[in-house]
C-alpha cells in the first residue's frame, strides 16, 4: 500500500518563501476577505492500494503542508496570525501502518501555520473565521462536497444575524489570485526546475544510448523512469510518452508496447516531477542510430522551427510569438518538401487558411510550472500576454505525418517533435533542457559511441 507521509521541516529559506506568498496573497485579498483551500485527499487505486500522494498545486504553493485532507485558512489581519491550519491530529498507531504525521503541533512549528486544529473541529472554527467577512476565495465547482461545506459555514455565520454578525456575501475562485501568482517563479523555484530539468535531459541522453532495434518501448520507459529516480525524481510529471515509427504521430500515445524497429524513429516525451514541480521534454531520434534521407529531411524542419520558436522567447513579446514563428517555418519547410501544395508566395495564404493543421495540429508550447500544464492566463482582455522575466514556458513544435496522409510516401509514418523547457529572463530567455542533445549530428554521435549499430551497414 502506498500512503502520505509527512516530510521534515522546511528549511528557514522556504519557511520565509512561503511567509512573503501569504503576505502578497492576504495583500490581494483584502483584510475583509477569507480565503480557504482544501489539500488533496488520498485515492485507492484498488481495494486496499493507494495511488501515490500528491498534494493539490495550490495547497502546496500556498502553505507547503505534504498531508493530505488538510484545510488551510488564510484570514488576514486575524488577531491569532493569518494562516490557519486543520489537520490529521497525531495518532501512534496510525502512524506506524501508515508513517508520521505533523500534528497540530508541527503544522505551527515546522510549516509556519500561526494557528492549528484537528479537522474535526474545522465546522467550529470556520464560521468564526469568516464571520464579519465580505468575500471568500475558495476553489468552488471542483469537488461538490467541499462546495456544501463552504455554504454550510456561510449559513452557520448567517445563523448569527440578529447578533450583529455579518455574513460573506460574495464567493470568489481563488485561481483569480493563486495561479497569476503562480505563473512567475521565484529564485527558489527556479533551482528546482532547473535540477528536475538536468535529470530530465540525462535521462534522455541515457535513452539514446540504450536504445537499438528490437527493445520494447516499455523498456526505454522503464530505463528513463529508474534514471530519474536515482538523481531524486523519483515521480514522473506525467505518464511518458515512447512512441516507436508510426505511434509517434499519435500525440498522447502512452501504451509503449510496441517493438522498436530498424529504421523507425522514436518519439520520447517524458520528464521527472522533482519536489513538486515538473520538468517536460521530448526528443526524439532514430532506433538504429543514424537518420535516413526522409527522416533528416522532417527532423531538420521542426528543429529549425523549435530555434525560431525559442529566439521569440523574450520579455514583452506575446505569447503567441514562438507558435507563429514556428507555423512560418513549417509551413515554409512543408512547401519546399513538396508536402503542402503551393510555392513560397503561397506561405502566407496557407497559414491563414491553416492548411499546415492536418500535420501540425497543437500549439507550439504551454505553462510549466507545479503542473506539467501549468496555470495561469494565456490572454488578458482577449489579447495573447507579454511574456514577462520568470515564466517558464514549453516550446515543442512537431510534424506528424500519418501513414495514410496525403504526402509523398517516403515521409508517412514519420512523427517528430521537440520539446525543451525555457524560462524567460530579465533580457532574453534560458534553455533549462539545454543538455538533452537535439543536433542531428550530436545524436548520431552519440548512438555510435555508445553502440547503436550504423544503418549503412
Amino acid at each position: 500500500m502506498t500512503k502520505a507521509q509527512a516530510t521534515g521541516p522546511l528549511t528557514e529559506a522556504w519557511r520565509e518563501e512561503y511567509a512573503r506568498r501569504r503576505q502578497i496573497v492576504a495583500d490581494a485579498v483584502g483584510d475583509d476577505a477569507a480565503l480557504i483551500l482544501p489539500a488533496a485527499s488520498e485515492r485507492i487505486r484498488n481495494r486496499d492500494v493507494h495511488y501515490p500522494f500528491r498534494q493539490d498545486s495550490d495547497f502546496s504553493w500556498l502553505t507547503g503542508f505534504p498531508e493530505p485532507d488538510a484545510l488551510a485558512v488564510l484570514a488576514p489581519g486575524h488577531k491569532g496570525g493569518d494562516l490557519i491550519l486543520f489537520v490529521r491530529p497525531r495518532d501512534p498507531e496510525r502512524e506506524l501502518w501508515d508513517g508520521r504525521r505533523a500534528g497540530t503541533d508541527g503544522a505551527v512549528d515546522h510549516y509556519g501555520a500561526a494557528k492549528a486544529y484537528p479537522l474535526d473541529r474545522a465546522d467550529r472554527q470556520l464560521p468564526k473565521l469568516l464571520a464579519n467577512r465580505s468575500r471568500v476565495y475558495c476553489p468552488f465547482g471542483a469537488d461538490a462536497a467541499f462546495d456544501r461545506r463552504v455554504m454550510g459555514w456561510i449559513g452557520a455565520v448567517r445563523a448569527q444575524a440578529r447578533k450583529g454578525v455579518t455574513a460573506p456575501t460574495e464567493l470568489v475562485a481563488a485561481s483569480r489570485v493563486l495561479h497569476e501568482l503562480r505563473l512567475r517563479k521565484s529564485e527558489l523555484e527556479l533551482a528546482i526546475m532547473r535540477r528536475a530539468a538536468q535529470i530530465s535531459a540525462d535521462g534522455h541522453r541515457l535513452l539514446m544510448q540504450t536504445c537499438r532495434p528490437g527493445l520494447g518501448e516499455q523498456q526505454l520507459e522503464r530505463v528513463f523512469i529508474d534514471a530519474c529516480a536515482r538523481h531524486g525524481g523519483r515521480f514522473q510529471a506525467y505518464t511518458p510518452i515512447v512512441g516507436g515509427g508510426a505511434n509517434a504521430c499519435i500525440l498522447h500515445y502512452v501504451e509503449n508496447s510496441a517493438t522498436l524497429r530498424d529504421g523507425d524513429l522514436v518519439l520520447i516525451d517524458a520528464g521527472c516531477e522533482l519536489d513538486g514541480y515538473a520538468s517536460d521534454i521530448t526528443r526524439t531520434f532514430p532506433v538504429n542510430g543514424r537518420f535516413s534521407p526522409a527522416q533528416r529531411d522532417i527532423y531538420a524542419l521542426v528543429l529549425d522551427a523549435q530555434r525560431a520558436a525559442i529566439d521569440a522567447v523574450e520579455p514583452g513579446r506575446r505569447w503567441s510569438a514562438p507558435h507563429k514563428a514556428a507555423v512560418e517555418v513549417l509551413t515554409t519547410g512543408l512547401v519546399k518538401l513538396g508536402i503542402l501544395e503551393g510555392t513560397l508566395d503561397d506561405v502566407p495564404k496557407l497559414i491563414k487558411k491553416e492548411k499546415y493543421k492536418p500535420f501540425y495540429m497543437h500549439r507550439t508550447g504551454h505553462w510549466l510550472g507545479m503542473d506539467v500544464h501549468d496555470v495561469g492566463d494565456y490572454k488578458q482582455k482577449g489579447k495573447w500576454r507579454r511574456l514577462e522575466p520568470g515564466m517558464v514556458l514549453t516550446v515543442e513544435p512537431g510534424l506528424y505525418i500519418a501513414p495514410d496522409a496525403k504526402a509523398p510516401k517516403k515521409y508517412r509514418g514519420i512523427g517528430i517533435r521537440i520539446e525543451d523547457d525555457v524560462l524567460v529572463t530579465d533580457d532574453g530567455h534560458e534553455v533549462l533542457s539545454a543538455d538533452a542533445p537535439k543536433q542531428i549530428d550530436e545524436i548520431e554521435t552519440l548512438m555510435a559511441a555508445t553502440g547503436a549499430p550504423d544503418a549503412s551497414t
